[in-house]
């Protein structure tokens, strides 16, 4: 790999939003990306695997942060997933649990269309806040925080969600 810059950049136009639409979970071993070279774009090789739904409003955030050590010859970039969902139930409890328990690759759908893959090597770990506030008005739900460390930033997917089987909440 060279490490030499290869391309500049012009100024975009204005016509992205921020945000996250939702998210779509992937046990870890039921997905397994080929990223292309030149694009750095991710494939899915296997056909059709299963992905779990999490539609999303309001505050989910996500961020990723490059760091470069000249001291140990190392780059690696920590992927940040922080997730808010209203209203808390059973079935969601579980589900959480089992995030937790597991590994997953997280497919991250922005207000644009892109579909970003978190932990498409080595998966994402998670840990989650579950509260109720002491107001009437106050929330009642789940803070998640996704982290992954990636070799390098989250592959854009270069396949349509319809690549995947989406099974959908209740």
């Amino acid at each position: 790999m060279s490490c030499n810059i290869s391309l500049g950049r012009l100024e975009g136009c204005k016509d992205q939003v921020g945000g996250l639409n939702a998210i779509y979970f992937l046990n870890f071993d039921d997905a397994t990306y080929t990223i292309d070279s030149s694009t750095e774009e991710a494939s899915v090789v296997e056909t059709t695997p299963n992905a779990y739904k999490y539609d999303l409003r309001g505050t989910s955030t996500f961020e990723q942060s490059l760091t470069s050590s000249r001291e140990n010859g190392t780059t690696f970039v920590e992927q940040t997933l922080t997730v808010s969902l209203k209203k808390q139930d059973s079935t969601t409890h579980k589900e959480v649990k089992l995030l937790a328990y597991g590994r997953p690759k997280v497919l991250i759908e922005d207000n644009n269309g892109n579909l970003f893959v978190m932990g498409h090597e080595y998966g994402a770990e998670m840990n989650a806040t579950v509260s109720t506030g002491a107001a009437m008005g106050d929330k009642s739900g789940y803070e998640l925080t996704f982290v992954a460390s990636e070799k390098q930033l989250a592959p854009i997917s270069a396949d349509a969600i319809s690549a995947y089987n989406v099974t959908l909440g209740s």
